[in-house]
């Protein structure tokens, strides 16, 4: 039997009403459509799974090499939930359009009133942004669940609004139970919960090619918004050198870390056979290199990888830069490589976004 190595995957696209095609302008895709919204590039969700277009196993999906292999795959410190479902879900977004005003559920309220699919906790690097664009970004002050409801009602959500400007690099956490919406012209990656469970306050009134609305989910929102903590801006991180390179750690929570990586020259990285890790090249040309199974994939901006548990050691060569993202142990992978670095501990669950989010501040950090 085949042993996993790094997995390219087919892009899974999606149209949406506020798609575009930036992702042909930006990477050179060929698209299937002029509305296309999402990519969905490492997928094992009902609703899109993704194909390995390399190597011996190409044609075989996630979901099937996560049942072949289990722990060979997904490593040895994940939960067995991680053996059942998937944990991540890895996209991109072209906002031709706004995206409508909306909010995800945490677990405890999806696991009541939803069939299967987890809460959504996301975050996002920006790739590009015209001059202007802005993003939707949780709740002006003051803002209540009643003002909000009434205003829902009375067509007046938009005062409550908070716009934040938005420039590539920017790096923003969304935990569940935050509103927002991409603006006009914001092309992001964005690393989620193995989840698509959205519920929509506002719509911007608009239809689709039929003339149909997308239904809102009023009650459900109200139920999950969070008005308390809400975030303002983007994420701070820190930064710490490495061989070659450098990296950002710059959100990390009970669901997954996000890192970026700044590469130039050859930088060795390590699984240990402990987690996968997923890769999307940003800038610069890069390759990633394992030798035990003789792989080598050119990694140019747009282009996402899936790393395997098993392939322990692996190379990133070249100069550019990726995001990073893994399902963490908080300690081990945070806290402590930034605390050996000088870093104090308030400093840290201050800068990376999450940590000091209730729902990640609860776990044993020191």
């Amino acid at each position: 039997m085949n042993k996993p190595y790094p997995f390219r995957f087919h892009p899974i696209y999606k149209e949406k009403v506020w798609g575009g095609t930036a992702l042909s302008k930006k990477f050179g895709r060929v698209l299937p459509s002029s509305s296309i919204g999402e990519s969905w590039e490492v997928s094992a969700h009902a609703q899109g799974v993704s194909i390995v277009a390399n190597g011996p196993l190409a044609g075989t999906s996630l979901t099937e090499l996560v049942s072949r292999y289990g722990r060979d795959l997904i490593g040895t410190a994940l939960p067995d939930s991680a053996l059942v479902k998937f944990p991540l879900l890895l996209k991109i977004l072209d906002a031709n359009d706004y995206l409508s005003v909306q909010v995800h559920p945490d677990d405890e309220y999806a696991a009541d009133h939803e069939s299967g699919d987890p809460g959504k906790w996301e975050a996002w690097y920006v790739i590009a942004a015209d001059p202007g664009a802005e993003i939707i970004y949780g709740l002006k002050p003051g803002a209540t669940r009643e003002a909000l409801k009434q205003a829902v009602a009375r067509g007046t959500l938009a005062s409550y609004l908070n716009r934040v400007p938005v420039k590539p690099g920017d790096v923003f956490d969304v935990p569940a139970g935050t509103v927002h919406a991409l603006g006009r012209g914001v092309m992001v990656a964005e690393i989620q919960q193995n989840s698509d469970t959205v519920y929509r306050l506002y719509d911007w009134d608009r239809v689709d090619a039929e003339g149909n609305t997308r239904p809102l989910h009023i009650k459900k929102a109200l139920d999950v918004i969070q008005f308390a903590g809400q975030r303002t801006g983007p994420a701070a991180g820190v930064t710490i050198p490495q061989p070659a390179g450098q990296r950002s750690v710059m959100v990390a929570n009970r669901y997954f870390a996000l890192e970026i990586l700044s590469v130039d020259g050859t930088a060795v990285e390590r699984t240990n056979g402990e987690r996968f890790f997923l890769f999307t090249c940003l800038d610069g040309s890069l390759g990633l290199e394992d030798d035990l199974s003789g792989t080598y994939l050119a990694l140019k901006p747009g282009d996402s990888v899936l790393v395997p548990a098993c392939v322990e050691t692996y190379r990133l060569t070249g100069t550019g830069k990726l995001m990073k993202c893994y399902v963490p142990d908080i300690r081990r992978n945070i806290i402590e490589p930034l605390m050996a670095h000088g870093y104090s501990y308030a400093d840290i669950t201050s800068l990376v976004a999450g940590l000091g989010d209730y729902r990640t501040s609860y776990l044993p950090l020191g």
